[in-house]
């Protein structure tokens, strides 16, 4: 029986996965590391943290297992963080993360020639992205910029830890603001604009590709053999691999704290009017992706904030599914995907005497839905989308699911194994070292389905009729703040 190490290095916490040769998941092993926050807005983390977690979850993952079976280790991560390395791969200062929020001047400064960013890299300035932070770095901390040899994102750390390969793969490469998406490369035009030396940056790989082979000490101290590092991908591309998203026209939805649309292309594609990216896909093609902000974080606001109640009385009414004239606005923290306007803010609209809790509670789980349409009405006019799967906290409730599947007006299927990302990770490990038909084989005994959520015409005609309202919102309350 062979075993395959799935590495997810998340925000909070690193989870390591064991599957084996038959598509089972073995074990799973979670440890957590500090998350800094040295000035508002800002978010950081040690990446020494990061290695030696990783190191003692694979400690506890793989205790009394065969080490002469385990064949391969690879990798998903937090995208867009900026780790950066001197000429004695010391690292210079603490990583700055995704959802750090201090180079906001930089991205108004870089979408000033959304044209030149679109054109070289498919995509338009985020804070969150990797180039906005180096752009920082070198503006306010020159001293750090001048030692910089390496730059790399944090599952890249990992891999160069345990590897001593210095590596990324597209799917990752595709959110620093540096990659040319369509030609699957750094970006010649960005690296001259800016004066980034491409000799700073990693060699590109496929998500699928072999890095190198694990340190002998590293080896040696997990009682492994010959281990093969398989590069791996960015969280939500390596999350649709674990959710069997890969074929042309595949589509996930992930309904967590915050809520993707993650839609599978074998063509490159884009949309220049809106905050929706394009980047390369973990499985040699591309995809479209939406991300939302608040999702299932609108739920804990209303009950736990606004009401003080439980999850069951609150979301419990069904009777008035199509009949709620209540709307609401679900920007709570903005809008990413596809407004990219960070001032909005959430509302209700439509509040009367006769409006109650059920009704208020209804719109929020609507108000999500909508904005979830209103991110794949857009990828729609690039691929075909026919039906989804649905993975993420907000699956346990039955209601949204209803909701969402009449708002969207497809099936929503949720997958049998529920692990994401860890597992989009384990399934690379094996197709890096697999052959195709054994990989084909891995991929029918993971890929299952749990349940299938079916949309009804009558409700569906409903929803079309309010959705079409409802998008009249934001751009009324636009025009007024």
């Amino acid at each position: 029986m062979d075993y395959y190490v799935g590495i997810d290095l998340g925000t909070s916490c690193v989870k390591v996965l064991l599957l084996n040769s038959e598509g089972e998941t073995l074990s799973t092993v979670t440890k957590e590391y500090p998350l800094y926050f040295p000035h508002s807005g800002w978010s950081e983390q040690n990446p020494a943290d990061w290695y030696n977690q990783t190191v003692n979850a694979l400690k506890e993952l793989l205790n009394g297992v065969d080490g002469e079976n385990v064949c391969s280790f690879s990798f998903s991560g937090q995208m867009h963080g900026l780790v950066m390395l001197d000429e004695d791969d010391n690292v210079i200062r603490p990583a700055i993360l995704w959802n750090d929020s201090r180079s906001q001047v930089q991205t108004d400064r870089l979408n000033e020639d959304k044209v030149f960013l679109l054109d070289n890299t498919a995509n338009i300035a985020f804070a969150g992205f990797t180039l906005p932070k180096l752009l920082w770095v070198k503006e306010n901390e020159a001293e750090n910029y001048s030692k910089i040899n390496k730059i790399m994102l944090p599952k890249d750390y990992l891999a160069y830890m345990l590897s001593g390969e210095f590596c990324t793969d597209v799917s990752d490469a595709s959110g620093t603001l540096y990659f040319d998406v369509e030609k699957r490369n750094w970006s010649e035009n960005i690296l001259k604009r800016f004066n980034i030396n491409k000799n700073w940056l990693p060699k590109v790989l496929e998500s699928d590709e072999c890095a190198g082979c694990l340190k002998k000490e590293i080896a040696d101290m997990l009682v492994l053999k010959d281990v093969k590092i398989i590069i791996g991908a960015g969280d939500n591309a390596a999350a649709a691999i674990g959710t069997g998203t890969v074929k042309d026209g595949d589509c996930n939805i992930s309904l967590g704290t915050s809520g993707t649309v993650f839609t599978v292309s074998n063509k490159f594609g884009l949309d220049r009017n809106s905050a929706i990216h394009s980047f390369c896909s973990a499985g040699r093609n591309y995809h479209q992706m939406a991300c939302m902000l608040s999702a299932a974080v609108c739920c804990n606001w209303w009950v736990e904030k606004i009401l003080g109640d439980s999850y069951d009385s609150v979301f419990s009414k069904s009777d008035i599914l199509g009949k709620n004239e209540i709307m609401f606005l679900p920007y709570l923290m903005g809008e990413r995907s596809p407004l990219n306007d960070t001032d909005v803010r959430g509302m209700f609209f439509g509040l009367s005497l006769d409006t109650d809790k059920n009704d208020m509670s209804l719109a929020v789980l609507e108000g999500v839905a909508f904005a979830l349409r209103h991110n794949i009405d857009i990828i729609r006019d690039m691929i075909n989308i026919e039906k989804s799967n649905i993975c993420g906290g907000g699956t346990k409730n039955k209601l949204w699911l209803k909701i969402i599947a009449n708002v969207l007006g497809i099936k929503l299927q949720i997958p049998a194994n529920q692990e994401g990302a860890s597992l989009g990770a384990a399934l690379l490990a094996a197709k890096g070292v697999m052959s195709k038909k054994e990989y084909a084989e891995l991929e029918n005994k993971v890929y299952k389905t749990a349940e299938t959520i079916i949309p009804t015409k009558e409700l569906t005609e409903k929803y079309e009729e309010k959705y079409r309202y409802w998008r009249k919102l934001y751009p009324a309350i636009k025009e007024i703040r």
